[in-house]
């Protein structure tokens, strides 16, 4: 989730400026609310409290929660993430590129459609429930609870993919009001 690796300080420095720039709307994609809590998690995981997460931090803040054995190469892997030094705002950018970094609608209808071979925008609960837990990167029993606690499915089992893909992409609006 955050990366590791620095070249020279002037490299570095460089790519922080490039990284700034283009995420200079980062705080645009999130509530004032949503930025205050991951204000607090920086808090949490920046231990040395300089403004910037580094690798002794990623390794206490896991030691905090109880996972002494993480490897360097898991935290390396997790800084470089950033491309440079990861202040709050290229946390904040990271963070916006998970949570909208979901496949555009068109794709994910796609991927519904090749269960869907008569067309019709729905797809049968309990066979896909067996598809997810039972094929590729298989699903958990919970997983596939909370995926089908935001799906719309109809009184006879099916579910509406067209709506489930909005929900996916663009929110529940049960959430948002």
């Amino acid at each position: 989730m955050l990366t590791h690796g620095y070249a020279s300080k002037k490299a570095s420095n460089k790519r922080q400026r490039g990284g700034q720039k283009s995420c200079s709307n980062v705080f645009s994609m999130f509530e004032q609310s949503q930025i205050q809590e991951f204000k607090e998690a920086f808090g949490c995981i920046d231990q040395d409290r300089d403004g910037v997460i580094k690798k002794q931090d990623l390794k206490e803040t896991y030691g905090q929660l109880g996972k002494l054995n993480v490897n360097d190469e898991e935290l390396d892997e997790m800084l470089n993430e950033g491309k440079g030094p990861i202040n709050f705002t290229v946390f904040l950018t990271l963070f916006g590129e998970k949570l909208n970094g979901t496949d555009p609608e068109d794709t994910i209808l796609a991927a519904f459609k090749l269960f869907d071979p008569n067309g019709t925008g729905f797809v049968n609960k309990d066979e896909f429930r067996r598809l997810l837990m039972n094929q590729a990167d298989k699903f958990t029993a919970e997983e596939v609870d909370q995926a089908f606690a935001l799906a719309p499915i109809d009184p006879t089992g099916n579910i509406d993919y067209k709506s489930l893909c909005y929900i996916i992409t663009h929110g529940d609006e049960k959430e948002e009001s």
